[in-house]
C-alpha cells in the first residue's frame, strides 16, 4: 500500500485514480457529512454548482430533503442549513438527503469520485477510516485535502497526518514503506507536533481565523474532536455519499 497526501484538489494527478481516495475539509465539509450521516441522514449529495443543486433537490419530496449552502464560511441566502455540523441533529436530518455545496470540500469530493472508493474523512471520524485502509489494503491511497480556494491549509493536512499516523501505528509499515511523496511525511510530523493541540492549530489556520469572525468557536471546538463518531461516508454513485 502506498499513501499519496494532496494539499488541494488541484494538485492531484489528472491522469489517474487511486484505488482508494479520502476527501477531507474539516473545517467543516467533511466533518458536517460525517455528522449527518451519523445522526441518520439517508445519503448526503454533493454539488459544487448551487444552480445544479436546487435543480436535482427539486425532485425530491420537500419533507425529504435539506439543502446546504456555503460560500466564504456563509451560509447561502434561501437554503435551510449552511455548513455547520453542529446544525445537524438528528431531529432535522432523520430519514432525509443532505444537499450540500460548500467553498472547498464538495471540490475535492468532486475531483476524486471516479475512484472505486471514496470516502470523506475527518478528525472525528478518522478511526472508522482508517479500519476501512486498512481491512481493504488498497493499492495505492490518496488523501486529498480541500485547502482553501487552492492553497494550502493547516487543518486538513493534519487530518491527513492523523490518518497516515494511525495507519503507521495499526499496520507496523514504516514512513519509507507506506508514504508515495514527501507530504505524507511532511503531514505526519505536523499531526505529531499538534495532536494534544489541535484546537490550537485551528486558531492558528487562516480558516479558523476566519471560522472565529464569524463566531463559529464552537464549530472549531467540535471539528478538533478525534475518532468521536463511528461512521463512514462512502460514495455509493457519484457524488452521493451513505453510510458505510
Amino acid at each position: 500500500m502506498k499513501l499519496f497526501v494532496y494539499h488541494t484538489p488541484e494538485l492531484t494527478p489528472t491522469d489517474k485514480a487511486p484505488e482508494c481516495a479520502i476527501a477531507v475539509d474539516v473545517l467543516r465539509a467533511t466533518s458536517t457529512i460525517a455528522t449527518v450521516l451519523a445522526a441518520g441522514g439517508e445519503a448526503v449529495q454533493v454539488f459544487s454548482d448551487l444552480d445544479r443543486l436546487i435543480a436535482v433537490s427539486e425532485e425530491w419530496p420537500p419533507e425529504k430533503r435539506l439543502r446546504a449552502g456555503e460560500r466564504g464560511g456563509a451560509k447561502v441566502e434561501g437554503f435551510e442549513l449552511g455548513n455547520s455540523p453542529l446544525d445537524c441533529t438528528s431531529e432535522l436530518v432523520q430519514g432525509r438527503r443532505l444537499f450540500i455545496s460548500t467553498t472547498n470540500g464538495t471540490r475535492a469530493l468532486q475531483r476524486v469520485q471516479d475512484s472505486p472508493n471514496v470516502l470523506a474523512a475527518a478528525l472525528i471520524n478518522r478511526a472508522a477510516v482508517v479500519q476501512f485502509v486498512i481491512e481493504k489494503q488498497p493499492e495505492t491511497v490518496w488523501i486529498v485535502g480541500s485547502g482553501w480556494e487552492g492553497s494550502f491549509s493547516l487543518e486538513d493536512t493534519v487530518c491527513a497526518g492523523a490518518i497516515a499516523h494511525s495507519i503507521l501505528e495499526k499496520t507496523h509499515l514504516s514512513p519509507e514503506e507506506l508514504a508515495g511523496n514527501d507530504e505524507v511525511i511532511s503531514a505526519i510530523a505536523l499531526f505529531s507536533q499538534w495532536q494534544n493541540n489541535l484546537l490550537g492549530l485551528f486558531h492558528q489556520a487562516s480558516h479558523g481565523q476566519r471560522l472565529l469572525r464569524l463566531h463559529c468557536q464552537e464549530d472549531l471546538k467540535y471539528c478538533s474532536q478525534t475518532d468521536v463518531l463511528d461512521v463512514l461516508p462512502i460514495q455509493q454513485e457519484i457524488g452521493v455519499l451513505k453510510r458505510g
